[in-house]
């Protein structure tokens, strides 16, 4: 990019903004025109992500970004049905898997991180941790650990598997990606629509208030859930607003890896590779258990205990047809572990920031 051009859309946030917006415009554009699936997601991921690493002066979507994420929210709970109350029972026996998963992958992790790469110990055990992004490396933060190592170890994670997840999906389980993901807005009633509107942005900003993690996903879906189960809402967001949720998080991620550097890459990204790794052995073991425990259907034991970000998850729950309810119920649990459960062992265990800690 010539310096001048650089200097000038890095000027200010609203021009970094507009051209990451225009860089995922055209990869999804590219992307719908040669028939690849999922262009709303997988176009502006790969444009941003191969801009990002050309060192374009990217710049995520700020709040607009974060309210996006809010129909994903809705989108959870709307599938939120007194049918899928009543299974809960019946999903049991898999959800008490989930607590071991996130104890092996720990036992996996933090030794990993902390013996082969030499992280400090803060730094080890949250980039260990299949948590949301922002809440480990806001944790990570608070603890002293490595902002920029945590943020493209997870980032890493999440890439991999949501670019992974649909190969995995379409050529190892014949699942398809054409399912459709809503009504078109225009067949949904206008009163719906409003009140779908309505509890993403209370419930998002309510969440806020009360300190929820994942408050843009959390605060929306209970919202919504209480008000699917009253009888109050009888459908999903519209597809359009699907594809839009789509495409924000696609842009996010790729824009995530900007100014990353040569021995970033060899260290961070590449640690992060591994760990996926060493997940998908993890996951491959606990899918086929929910299957024979539970007798879930394997797409949706696959999902369940996909390493991913709950909103990419929940996304691709949506264009495989997959049981939404199944998965989020698996997804919640895992993140509800480790939002509550890893500060508190972290402490347990003496983890505390790596100027403090005394080195083994």
């Amino acid at each position: 990019m010539p310096p001048r051009l650089g200097h000038w859309i890095g000027n200010t946030t609203v021009r970094r903004r507009g051209l990451t917006f225009a860089i995922a415009a055209a990869g999804t554009l590219v992307f719908w025109l040669l028939g690849l699936p999922l262009p709303f997601l997988f176009g502006p991921l790969f444009a941003c992500l191969v801009a990002a690493l050309f060192g374009a002066p990217l710049k995520g979507a700020g709040q607009l970004g974060v309210g996006m994420r809010t129909i994903l929210g809705v989108a959870v709970g709307a599938s939120l049905t007194p049918e899928v109350v009543e299974r809960l029972p019946q999903m049991a026996a898999s959800v008490l898997l989930v607590p071991l998963y996130v104890l092996l992958i720990g036992l996996v992790g933090v030794p990993f991180f902390r013996k082969v790469y030499k992280f400090d110990w803060p730094t080890a055990w949250y980039a260990a941790m299949p948590g949301g992004l922002q809440d480990m490396v806001i944790f990570g933060k608070e603890a002293g650990g490595d902002v920029r190592a945590l943020s493209l170890i997870h980032a890493t994670r999440v890439l991999i598997v949501i670019t992974l997840a649909p190969v995995i999906l379409t050529q190892g389980f014949g699942a398809s990606l054409d399912n459709p993901i809503g009504q078109p807005a225009a067949s949904i009633p206008l009163h719906e629509l409003s009140i779908m509107v309505a509890a993403a942005l209370i419930g998002w900003k309510l969440g806020e208030r009360v300190g929820l993690f994942g408050a843009s996903i959390l605060g929306p879906m209970i919202l919504t859930g209480i008000l699917s189960l009253t009888d109050v809402i009888h459908y999903r967001p519209p597809s359009e607003a699907i594809l839009a949720a789509q495409f924000f998080i696609g842009m996010s991620l790729g824009a995530g890896y900007v100014g990353v550097t040569l021995a970033e890459v060899r260290r961070d990204v590449v640690a992060g590779v591994l760990f996926v790794l060493m997940l998908a052995v993890l996951a491959v073991v606990f899918t086929e258990l929910a299957i024979l425990v539970a007798i879930a259907p394997p797409v949706d034991a696959f999902l369940a205990f996909a390493p991913g970000g709950q909103a990419e998850i929940t996304v691709l729950a949506i264009v495989v047809g997959a049981d939404l309810g199944y998965v989020v119920v698996h997804h919640l649990t895992r993140v509800f572990l480790v939002i509550t459960g890893a500060p508190l062992v972290a402490r347990l265990f003496g983890v505390r920031r790596s100027s403090d800690a005394d080195d083994p």
